[in-house]
C-alpha cells in the first residue's frame, strides 16, 4: 500500500476538538436547564406576559464552574419579585467540595504539597498551586474550634489522656509544644477524640485546665480514665473528677521498670510483669506481684523490685472492670497509635512557627483519621454496663 493512501491523524488535534465539542454542549446543557428553572419559578417564559407570573427577568450574570476537565461559562438568570435559586449549581458545587475534600485528605494523609500538585495534574489537567492548597487548607482550619469546643452530650465511661509533644521555633530557638489529648469511648462503645488543648507542659495546671474544658463542655458518665503515671494528671483527675477511677498504663510502667533493668534481663522481667497482669482477679495479680518483687531482689534487682511493690496496684484497676474490657483498658495503646500517625504526618512539616499551627494541624489529623477510621467501627461492646451505670461483672471463662 503506498504512502498516499494512508491518512494521517493529528490526535492531539482530534483530541482538542472533541474536549471542546463536549464543553460547548455540557456549557449549552447546563444553561438550557438554568432557563428552565426560571421559567418554572416565574411561572413565565422569557418575554411572555400572563396574569400568573409570579416574576421578572432582569437580565443574566455569568460565572466559571470548574468541572473535572473544562472551565464551564454559565449564565445565570436574575430575577426580580421572586429568588432564583438552582439545583443545578448546588449540585456541581457539591462537585467541587468533593475535590477540595479530595486535595485536603491528600494533604491530610501526608502527601507532600509537591505530590499534591504532581497528582492534580494527572488527574486534571493542571497543577494546583501550593497557594490553592493552603487556602483550601484554611477551610478545615475554619471549623476546628467549633469540633473542638463542640458539646459532649452523651455519657463517656473510658477516657484515654495523653500528651503529644512537637518542636516549635521561638525567638530563633527550638522549643517542645504539647498538645493534650482525649480520646473516650461512649456508651454506644464507639471512639471519638472529645478534646485537644495546647499545653506548655504536662503539668497540673494544665491538666486540670483542659479537664475543666472538658467537663465544661458535658463530659459525663467517666468511671475510669487511662493515662501515663504524670503526677500533674493524677491530681488533675482526682480534683476534677473525683468519683472516677485511675488506671495507669501497663506499657508505660514496664518501661518505667525496665529503665533501672539491664538490658541483658529485660526479656526476663518483661514475661514476669506480663504473669502478673495474666492472673484473673486482682486478689490473684497482687499475690504474683508480691512473688516477682522477690524474685526480681534475688535477682540483685532490688530498684527494679520496688517499682512493682510501689506501683503495681495503680495498674490493676482495670481488674474491677468488665473482663471483656481487660486488654482495651489497660494500655493507652489507642493514643499511642494516634501519636504514631499524627507524627508521620508533621514529621513533613518540621518545626512549627507557633503552639497553634501545632495545635490546628494534629487536630486536623484528629479529625480526619477519627472520621475516615473509627466512624463505623464500634470499639467495644457496652452490654456489660447497666442502665444504671453500674459494672457487672463478665465470668472469667466469658
Amino acid at each position: 500500500m503506498s504512502d498516499e493512501k494512508i491518512i494521517h491523524l493529528n490526535e492531539g488535534a482530534i483530541k482538542g476538538e472533541l474536549q471542546e465539542l463536549v464543553r460547548n454542549s455540557v456549557e449549552e446543557t447546563l444553561n438550557n436547564l438554568l432557563e428552565q428553572e426560571a421559567q418554572a419559578l416565574t411561572n413565565a417564559a422569557k418575554y411572555e406576559r400572563t396574569e400568573n407570573r409570579k416574576g421578572y427577568r432582569s437580565g443574566h450574570y455569568e460565572r466559571n464552574l470548574f468541572t473535572s476537565s473544562w472551565d464551564v461559562k454559565l449564565k445565570v438568570p436574575k430575577l426580580k419579585g421572586v429568588t432564583f435559586e438552582t439545583a443545578i449549581i448546588e449540585r456541581y458545587r457539591r462537585r467541587e467540595s468533593s475535590v477540595e475534600e479530595a486535595l485536603i485528605e491528600m494533604y491530610l494523609a501526608g502527601v507532600s504539597v509537591r505530590r499534591v500538585e504532581d497528582i492534580t495534574e494527572a488527574l486534571w489537567g493542571t497543577k494546583v498551586s501550593p497557594g490553592t492548597i493552603s487556602e483550601l487548607n484554611k477551610k478545615v482550619y475554619v471549623h476546628i474550634d467549633d469540633w473542638r469546643n463542640r458539646e459532649l452530650k452523651c455519657n463517656y465511661p473510658y477516657v484515654y489522656l495523653d500528651g503529644i509533644y512537637l518542636k516549635r521555633n521561638w525567638g530563633g530557638s527550638y522549643e517542645n509544644v504539647v498538645v493534650l489529648v482525649a480520646i473516650a469511648v461512649n456508651e454506644e462503645g464507639y471512639r471519638e477524640v472529645i478534646g485537644a488543648s495546647e499545653g506548655m507542659k504536662e503539668d497540673k495546671e494544665s491538666w486540670k485546665s483542659f479537664l475543666c474544658d472538658l467537663k465544661e463542655r458535658g463530659l459525663k458518665g467517666v468511671q475510669l480514665f487511662i493515662g501515663d503515671k504524670c503526677l500533674g494528671l493524677v491530681d488533675a483527675v482526682s480534683e476534677v473528677y473525683p468519683d472516677a477511677k485511675y488506671q495507669r498504663c501497663t506499657v508505660h510502667f514496664y518501661r518505667n521498670v525496665f529503665s533501672v533493668t539491664p538490658r541483658t534481663k529485660v526479656r526476663a522481667v518483661a514475661a514476669m510483669l506480663k504473669a502478673i497482669h495474666a492472673q484473673e482477679s486482682k486478689e490473684a495479680a497482687l499475690e504474683k506481684a508480691q512473688a516477682v518483687a522477690q524474685k526480681l531482689r534475688d535477682m540483685k534487682l532490688r530498684e527494679a523490685a520496688k517499682k512493682v511493690e510501689d506501683s503495681i496496684e495503680e495498674t490493676l484497676t482495670y481488674m474491677t472492670f468488665p473482663y471483656a474490657h481487660w486488654l482495651k483498658i489497660r494500655t493507652n495503646n489507642v493514643i499511642e497509635r494516634l501519636n504514631r500517625e499524627i507524627r508521620r504526618r508533621t514529621r513533613v512539616v518540621g518545626t512549627f512557627p507557633d503552639g497553634n499551627s501545632a495545635l490546628m494541624l494534629v487536630c486536623a489529623r484528629l479529625r480526619h483519621v477519627a472520621g475516615t477510621q473509627w466512624g463505623t467501627k464500634r470499639y467495644m461492646s457496652m452490654k456489660y454496663f447497666t442502665e444504671a451505670g453500674d459494672i457487672e461483672m463478665d465470668s472469667v471463662a466469658g
